[in-house]
């Protein structure tokens, strides 16, 4: 019997012996096989998304504050809120476009439903500032005959 070992007709090919430790790697060897490159396709919700970075509370400059606190107080009706999306729209009691309002900017204890009276001020949303959006957000007048849900989970009814 010889030492060598002899491939068996119609097995697969042998794998060739790993390199040995001690021996420099080229760059080419580390990259990942051709066969598993590919394209990744964009998001399908990319252009769904509110752009970045999202004007909260936390990250508006204190002279944008500022302005909004010395600015007229409007008032407007909750045309939608998601609280687990973070934020909603309000509708103008004036008429005009709706205003955007984050979950950061609602003072009070209740989450926002659908045609609860909001009281708030504006400020411009960066970088173009062409947009407003809602802040020191208080509800004036809970819808009436709808259930309302504290920020701490407990639901009321009104």
């Amino acid at each position: 019997m010889s030492s060598q070992a002899t491939p068996i007709q119609g097995s697969r090919p042998v794998t060739p012996p790993l390199p040995s430790a001690g021996l420099p790697r080229s760059p080419e060897s580390l990259l990942p096989p051709a066969c598993r490159q590919r394209d990744r396709s964009p998001s399908p919700m990319r252009g769904y998304l509110i752009p970045s970075p999202l004007p909260t509370r936390r990250n508006r400059t204190c002279s944008a504050t500022a302005r909004a606190a010395e600015g007229p107080a409007f008032s407007g009706v909750c045309k939608c809120f998601s609280r687990s999306k973070g934020h909603g729209f309000i509708t103008p009691s004036d008429g005009g476009k709706d205003i955007f309002v984050h979950i950061s900017d609602i003072e009070g204890e209740y989450v926002p439903v659908e045609g609860d009276e909001m009281s708030y001020k504006i400020c411009s949303i960066p970088p173009k500032h062409e947009k407003v959006q809602a802040v020191e957000v208080t509800i004036t007048h809970l819808n009436p005959g709808t259930k309302h849900e504290t920020w701490s989970g407990h639901a009321v009814s009104s």
